[in-house]
């Protein structure tokens, strides 16, 4: 009776954030979760965790094993951020949330360097796209498209990665 249910961020803000889902009983609610009342249980969102929260959603879909729970929390990583945000803040957000999620899967990722010529971002690769044999078309379909679309204050991007080092690269 009572039993509830915590979401809550682990390490919010980092590349290390993971998105939680616990059952709370009564004796564990926290006083400053937010609290909200669905139909069936109250839900309790960890207070420090909201602002990584936005936009997050929980799915449950049948399979033939029974059915797969998702938590999708694409702000986990980097709060949302407003549109007119400095530029260097616009580029990481769409980075951590919308292309190292991508590069991850082999192993990879990128990040912002700098803003040159006021709208130029210098990019570093690393982990499994640091010498890369795909890198460049990584680099041009994927990391600069995205960026160029979602930050339309972009007009090209510069890989300063030593790609010489292949000990990690996916494929080489």
């Amino acid at each position: 009776e009572g039993m509830g249910v915590r979401i809550f961020v682990t390490q919010p803000g980092t590349k290390n954030a993971e998105t939680c889902l616990a059952y709370c009983p009564p004796n564990e609610v926290v006083p400053t979760d937010e609290q909200v009342d669905l139909d069936k249980f109250i839900l309790y969102l960890d207070h420090n965790s909201v602002p990584f929260l936005e936009e997050a959603y929980v799915d449950y879909s049948k399979d033939q094993m029974g059915g797969q729970l998702t938590i999708k929390a694409p702000n986990a990583k980097v709060p949302k951020i407003d549109d007119d945000a400095p530029l260097p803040d616009r580029v990481n957000y769409i980075l951590a949330s919308e292309i190292n999620p991508n590069l991850a899967a082999h192993g990879g990722e990128v990040s912002l360097v700098e803003i040159v010529d006021e709208s130029v971002a210098v990019l570093r690769f690393g982990g499994g796209c640091q010498g890369c044999s795909a890198v460049s078309l990584t680099l041009k379909q994927g990391v600069e498209s995205t960026l160029k679309e979602r930050v339309p204050e972009i007009t090209a991007v510069r890989d300063v990665t030593d790609h010489s080092y292949t000990e990690n690269a996916y494929y080489q």
